[in-house]
């Protein structure tokens, strides 16, 4: 039984199917047969058959049989290239276009609801917009000829109001205008017709009877007759008639409808049609938006996305002028509910965009351009991360919208006004976008040549922002300044970002900026608010404002006290821009004992701090230490800047390396005698990492080391050996650093355990030249401590040196090798005198005569190759 009920379903599918496939197969440039139109009657005989066709299956009949009819070219244009059959051409094209009528018609019938009625009139709509004249003909003839066949049935109530109402309102109106008057005449009657059915609807609500015809005659008397000089004045009569049935969806379908009026430009109609279908659109956005603008305020964003996706289709600058109309009609109204709708348009904006954002103030009605400026100013003030973790791109697209305002120069006056909270809230807003992705905000670029446009990166686009507002307020000079210093690359980086805005907060100063008062006084309450982020920004500009003269004005407590409490910050940046900012006030005499009364805490403050920030904090240190008249006595705050600076020594970036080496030393050159023991202890512990970081190969950092090295020596009186101050390799100079060991040990026996130490630790460093002067090294100093070393010393001596036997770097497996020969002969020599009183060698076969045969002989004594043996193991560490 069941499959006798599959069966009439099936059988009419499969001949659906055959005779869309016999359409779908006849040409679209001629009509020489009677195939369609047979096709298309057994496809109405079978629509009066179960089962109901669904509703993909009927959109997708319907499309494939109005592009088989519609596509043909017009009769006349068939005649005449067939002119013997032009009467039987005539003949079978009216046949046809009423066997697709006659099927539209079967198929509503088949499904007389509103979703049956939809998918009927859908497939129609494009082919109103079409460029030839006979296409818009046939689909405005059909779509008047469905609504007819609707209104003698009419067999339902749409409770949900007429479907795709306001598409087929708009698509109706804009043939009125059709340079073809028959169109325009046809579309009339339809229109006629529709209202009709939508005034017996409201009345069939109210329960009264009325005959349909005389309806019809009236609203025909009442919305006509078709004016052909001016079918404006019939679009404008109908738009104010159907008040009643248009919702906030109808208008917005209405407007969506007249855009797309605008895609075919000008040249493919010919002059004069396409500018009186613009005409069209134009009269029909501009009154439907001034007698139902308001019931299009919760409809906003849709219009706005549609507006956007309809400008990448429209050309003729004319036709685009018309488009943008409702931009500036509904932002007069409703500024915030534009805006806000103009902030969700994809990322970064292209040239349709941009143009919908300067559309707000170029054309009439403009904006308030203050309330505008003040709704992105807010924006600009908004996390690009919500509470939830989630990114928001409105920052990024209040940034982007001010940057298109900015091009207009009526807005520059207004833009001055609050010119401080822009700047101070876009360099914010570049904080937070460091290293920020924005998924999902990506516009396709079409309008970009390039296969590949470039990456977009938001930090770059708010710098970029940055810029633009510094040039259009006369901050030229500023502008360079910061290029020249490599400022606008700081302020995207997460490392240099407050370098960035010092630079910036330090131009403007230096060039006198205008606004700088404005800036000062704002700042003030904002280095209290927001997160890390925030705050760094703001006290990073408004420590370079401490130089201005109006800083005497501010209470000290937002100033001095201010910094103070930033040295205890847990944010290291908050830390150095504190420091920096003491220094500048420093220069003021009534700041100056205050300031150096903090300098213990700013020395303390740098402990276990970066050391490119502890170059930044030490350089401006060293302002206050050359403009004090006093010297410290005890030297501890020197020593707790040397004690914050040799850390850095090994530091993987040259430039820190070579400052904090070269700022050690001029510190040391700051001490005073008498030498107090922290002072000893701390110039002896430099001993070892200069040797070291002299062997590093970089000519920079060891004429850095020497340097420092002859300051130590000449303060404490050292006589290192000469060689000590030579930048040459220690390679095949063994002897030289075992001399140097030697000294070391002799003159300071009680920090050899430290020597030792700082030299194993040296040993894990990542860079591999420090790690082979650091084998080189304890294979010399090792056996000068003899009598002071420990076992536990000597194991893991033992270990760091196998550890560097396995590096992945040759000249270190060798030096580690060698080390341990060195140690290992040491010891035999030392546990077994040499006899005849000669002098250590290599190999202690030679002396004592060992038998080829080393399978008796301890393991420690056994002849080998540690070279060789060092090399084996690099190369197999290299295999795995």
């Amino acid at each position: 039984m069941g499959q006798n009920l599959l069966e009439p379903e099936g059988e009419k599918k499969i001949l659906m199917k055959k005779m869309m496939r016999q359409i779908q197969e006849e040409p679209l440039d001629s009509l020489s047969s009677s195939v369609r139109r047979q096709a298309m009657e057994t496809l109405t005989q079978l629509s009066h058959k179960q089962p109901v066709l669904g509703l993909r299956e009927r959109s997708e009949l319907v499309n494939a049989c109005v592009k088989s009819v519609f596509s043909l070219p017009s009769v006349q244009a068939m005649q005449e290239k067939d002119e013997a059959k032009a009467e039987a051409i005539q003949i079978l094209y009216h046949q046809t276009l009423d066997a697709l009528q006659t099927l539209l018609n079967a198929l509503f019938i088949e499904d007389p609801t509103p979703v049956g009625l939809k998918s009927i009139l859908e497939p129609l709509g494009p082919w109103m917009y079409s460029e030839k004249a006979h296409e818009r003909a046939r689909a405005v003839n059909s779509n008047v000829s469905v609504l007819n066949h609707t209104l003698l049935t009419l067999p339902f109530f749409m409770s949900s109001g007429f479907p795709a109402l306001g598409l087929l309102l708009g698509r109706l109106i804009l043939r009125i205008g059709d340079p073809d008057e028959e169109i325009g005449r046809e579309a009339l009657d339809g229109i006629t017709i529709l209202y009709t059915i939508l005034e017996l609807q409201k009345r069939a609500r109210d329960k009264e009877q009325t005959n349909k015809m005389d309806l019809y005659e009236t609203n025909k008397r009442f919305l006509g007759p078709y004016n052909p000089v001016s079918p404006c004045q019939n679009i404008l009569r109908v738009i104010s008639e159907f008040g009643d049935f248009l919702g906030p969806q109808q208008v917005k379908d209405l407007l969506l409808a007249a855009l797309e009026g605008l895609k075919g430009g000008s040249e493919a109609l010919g002059k004069d049609s396409g500018e009186k279908m613009q005409l069209a659109s134009e009269v029909t956005l501009s009154s439907v938006l001034e007698w139902y603008r308001n019931r299009a305020l919760e409809v906003i964003p849709e219009i706005m996305q549609g507006i956007y996706v309809q400008l990448s289709h429209i050309q003729e600058p004319r036709a685009r002028e018309v488009a943008l109309l409702p931009v500036s009609l509904l932002a007069s109204s409703f500024m915030t509910e534009v805006v806000v709708a103009l902030l969700m348009c994809p990322l970064p904006l292209d040239s349709n965009g941009a143009e919908m954002w300067r559309q707000l103030i170029l054309r009439k009605p403009s904006c308030d351009v203050r309330n505008l400026l003040d709704l992105l100013l807010t924006s600009l003030k908004e996390k690009p991360v919500t509470k939830k973790g989630r990114a928001s791109i409105v920052p990024l697209a209040a940034a982007s919208g001010l940057c298109e305002l900015l091009s207009v120069n009526s807005c520059m006056g207004r833009v001055r006004r609050i010119y401080p909270q822009l700047l101070l809230a876009l360099l914010i807003q570049v904080h937070y976008h460091i290293g920020l992705n924005l998924p999902g905000c990506m516009a396709s670029r079409k309008d970009t040549k390039d296969a590949q446009p470039p990456a977009f990166v938001p930090v770059r686009w708010v710098v970029k922002v940055v810029k633009t507002l510094l040039l259009k307020m006369g901050c030229s000079y500023e502008a360079t300044f910061l290029e020249d210093q490599g400022g606008w690359d700081f302020l995207g980086q997460a490392e240099n970002h407050h370098r960035g805005v010092s630079l910036l907060a330090r131009a403007m100063v230096h060039y006198s900026c205008q606004e700088l008062c404005r800036i000062l006084y704002l700042l003030i309450p904002l280095l209290e608010r927001g997160d890390e982020k925030h705050k760094i920004t703001a006290t990073a500009f408004f420590v370079e404002l401490l130089q201005m003269e109006q800083v005497r004005r501010i209470p000290e407590e937002y100033s001095l006290g201010r910094m103070a409490e930033g040295l205890s910050h847990r944010d290291p940046i908050m830390k150095v821009l504190s420091i920096r900012g003491l220094v500048i006030l420093a220069r003021r005499s009534e700041k100056t004992a205050k300031v150096q009364a903090l300098l213990p805490s700013m020395v303390k403050g740098l402990q276990s701090v970066d050391g490119q920030l502890v170059v930044e904090a030490i350089h401006n240190l060293k302002t206050i230490f050359k403009g004090q008249d006093r010297k410290f006595s005890d030297g501890l705050v020197y020593v707790e800047m040397l004690q914050v600076l040799l850390p850095h020594f090994s530091d993987s970036r040259e430039d820190v390396r070579c400052s904090c080496i070269n700022l050690y030393g001029k510190v040391v050159q700051k001490l005073q005698s008498p030498c107090t023991p922290a002072m000893e202890e701390q110039l002896i512990g430099t001993l070892v990492p200069l040797l070291l970081v002299m062997q590093e190969g970089n000519a920079k950092v060891s004429q850095k080391c020497v340097k420092t090295l002859f300051r130590c020596s000449c303060f404490m009186g050292w006589e290192l050996p000469k060689r000590a101050y030579s930048r040459k390799p220690w390679d095949n100079h063994q002897q030289t650093v075992a001399k140097i060991c030697k000294y070391l040990v002799n003159t300071h026996r009680d920090s050899a355990s430290k020597f030792l130490s700082q030299s194993l630790e040296y040993a894990k460093n990542s860079r591999a030249s420090l790690r082979k002067s650091s084998a080189m090294f304890i294979g010399s100093l090792v056996p000068c401590m003899e009598s002071i070393m420990t076992e536990d010393c000597l194991n893991e001596v033992k270990a760091a040196l196998e550890n560097l036997r396995h590096d992945l770097e040759a000249s270190v497996c060798i030096c580690a090798a060698q080390a341990q020969d060195h140690i290992l002969a040491s010891c035999w020599r030392n546990s077994w005198p040499l006899p005849h009183g000669d002098s250590w060698v290599c190999d202690p076969a030679t002396t004592h005569r060992w038998s080829p045969s080393c399978e008796n002989l301890p393991t420690s004594h056994q002849r080998r190759s540690w070279i060789m043996q060092a090399l084996g193991s690099w190369k197999m560490s290299l295999k795995q």
